[in-house]
């Protein structure tokens, strides 16, 4: 009797051992082909397993081990859209759990000069192209609902680090950006606005061309409050980067690097060229950093209308209440460019 006990044990313990080894290769092996220690796999909204299959086959090394843990845990049949991560040497089951697992995009964006480059740095991370984002952001029910335009909607945009969902639609991630855009805008700022007697587009686009004027960002309530002085007295705003920004647009061409502008420069015919439009222009010539934006919200009160770069203090300017010394000061500049051979 105990002779046949313990040989159905070891019957019964080679069995188990056998499973258990079976178990072990199907489920628990690595069965992954890459050689990275880690990457993303997207399945497109609409997948199904049959595509998820064509999608994996590259960096999975034996697909009846997979297919065998997807019916098992009937992922076959309940396949998600997103972005999943793999890691080298994962068996089966981390494969199909790692498939059950959407994982978020981050997201960085700043300075973007147009909504098409916007449009293509977000089409770039997510699941949505530039053509469907751009569709969404210049829908015209979005527009007028919300008060924007074509030229201006850019204000709604501000960089920062944000975090979404790769197939996130276009029309998810337009409204998550209005979301945003509210919460910056609370009552604080709003005051602050209505103090200048601006609207929250008219505050960003000011602040973008105070963004393009100088880096520094301790020196930009001060070129704020200088453009702010042009305006309450009725004269143009006579922005360098406005006509930079004009004459890219004029010529389809944003990647241009223009260092100089010349006097014929300040006469193109431009909708955003502020030297011969008073006021601003339709829209932000580029996204402008949160700083810039508080800089014309907290804009230093004085009296200087002009201003040109130092050539004492690169990156800084120098300030001028009235144009004689103005004209002393944009010599020495003009003097400074034509020594370095700058023309443009």
């Amino acid at each position: 009797m105990n002779k046949k006990l313990k040989t159905i044990l070891g019957i019964g313990t080679a069995l188990f051992l056998v499973v258990a080894t079976i178990v072990y290769v199907k489920f628990f092996l690595s069965n992954t082909k890459f050689s990275k220690d880690e990457l993303y796999v997207e399945i497109p909204t609409g997948s199904n397993y049959e595509d998820v299959k064509r999608i994996v086959s590259p960096y999975v090394e034996s697909m009846s081990g997979f297919d065998l843990m997807a019916s098992l845990r009937k992922y076959d049949d309940n396949v998600k859209p997103g972005r999943f991560l793999f890691k080298k040497g994962m068996g089966n089951f981390g494969l199909i759990a790692s498939l059950r697992r959407n994982l978020p995009v981050k997201i960085a964006f700043n300075n973007q000069e147009r909504l098409e480059n916007v449009a293509q740095r977000i089409g770039s991370e997510i699941e949505a192209d530039s053509l469907g984002l751009m569709t969404a952001f210049r829908d015209s029910v979005f527009l007028k609902k919300n008060g924007f335009t074509k030229e201006n909607v850019l204000c709604m945009f501000l960089p920062n680090s944000y975090e979404f969902y790769w197939n996130t639609s276009a029309e998810k991630f337009r409204d998550k950006m209005l979301d945003e855009y509210k919460k910056f805008w609370n009552k604080d700022r709003l005051a602050k606005a209505e103090e200048l007697g601006m609207t929250p587009e008219q505050v960003v686009t000011l602040a973008s061309i105070v963004h393009k004027e100088t880096v520094k960002k301790d020196e930009r309530p001060r070129v704020a409050g200088a453009y702010l002085n042009r305006i309450t007295q009725g004269m143009p705003l006579q922005a360098d980067p406005t006509v930079i920004y004009s004459l890219k647009l004029r010529d389809n061409d944003f990647d241009q690097v223009i260092k100089r502008v010349l006097y014929g420069d300040l006469t193109i015919s431009s909708a955003y060229n502020t030297y011969v439009n008073i006021g601003l222009p339709p829209g932000p010539i580029a996204q402008p950093d949160i700083n810039a934006i508080d800089a014309v919200l907290n804009a230093e009160k004085h009296d200087y209308i002009y201003f040109c770069a130092s050539v004492e203090r690169f990156g800084y300017h120098e300030f001028a209440s009235t144009y004689p010394q103005h004209q002393v000061n944009a010599k020495k500049y003009a003097d400074w460019l034509n020594t370095t051979g700058t023309n443009r």
